[in-house]
């Protein structure tokens, strides 16, 4: 029997996600746009700035966080590589435990300041709770990360949207994630709402895409690579507490939570 694990969510090939850092203002109108277009998004905010002029206030990421994810980004935006690894903890963890009081679950994901870090960084921040960071090193391409805490973006706000999106949309095969990050005070700096906009408008209403935050994709994949096969194929088992789908001779097929399915 041929197995592939090749879906998202709902039995699709396509995923879409984006996130975007700091926590300025500007995230207000931008997860306004993604909630008209059905597009979700992942907001990694440094707590320390919150209630400053020209950041979020805190009653600001509690409505953002209602239909999208928020995630840590530093609590005072540091180079994690370049400080004593007990001040990067203390920076991620007082950061994840401030946004944690605005939201209604627990904060498990992040992008790095600035994008930078090392081993060491990972290792701590795993030990810290973080199941994810996002890095800044645009790859261009579709492919879900073989590492999420080295998890590199398809490509930064700025690009030609509509060229890599009709690629992605080429593919019919395998599973296909697309990936966009950036900072929402430069669709301000840089007069580009439109930019953004148009590109969500041509994103959206499609059946066959799975519009997610980070976090829901990490969990998706994770839960995927868990499936358990028998040595002959024809048994599957899902300790996740999620479905996961996957094709079997070509079949779409939906695996539940905890079930052993006997193909």
């Amino acid at each position: 029997m041929n197995i592939e694990l090749c879906l998202f969510k709902g039995g699709v090939r396509r995923a879409l996600t984006m996130s975007f850092d700091d926590g300025k203002e500007f995230d207000v109108p931008l997860a306004q746009m993604f909630d008209k277009y059905g597009i979700k998004g992942t907001f990694h905010i440094n707590s320390g700035n919150l209630n400053k002029e020209t950041y979020l206030t805190d009653e600001q990421v509690r409505m953002i966080g209602k239909n999208h994810e928020i995630s840590v980004h530093g609590k005072t935006h540091p180079f994690l590589d370049k400080i004593p690894l007990p001040f990067a903890l203390q920076e991620v963890m007082e950061d994840k435990a401030a946004l944690e009081k605005l939201t209604d679950y627990p904060v498990r994901g992040m992008s790095y300041p600035y994008g930078t870090y090392n081993e060491e960084v990972i290792q701590l921040l795993r030990g810290a709770g973080m199941e994810y960071s996002r890095t800044i090193n645009n790859t261009r391409s579709f492919y879900p990360p073989e590492d999420f805490m080295k998890w590199h973006p398809t490509c930064h706000q700025s690009v030609d949207l509509t060229e890599l999106w009709t690629k992605f949309m080429k593919f019919n095969k395998h599973q296909r994630l697309f990936y966009i990050w950036g900072h929402s005070y430069e669709f301000d700096r840089d007069q580009s709402w439109e930019h953004m906009e148009e590109f969500c408008k041509m994103a959206s209403g499609h059946e066959d895409i799975w519009f997610a935050t980070n976090i829901e994709i990490k969990d998706y994949i994770t839960a995927m690579r868990g499936l358990v096969f028998s040595a002959d194929r024809k048994k599957i088992y899902n300790p996740s507490s999620q479905e996961v789908w996957l094709k079997a001779d070509g079949e779409t097929i939906c695996i539940r939570p905890g079930e052993c399915r006997q193909l």
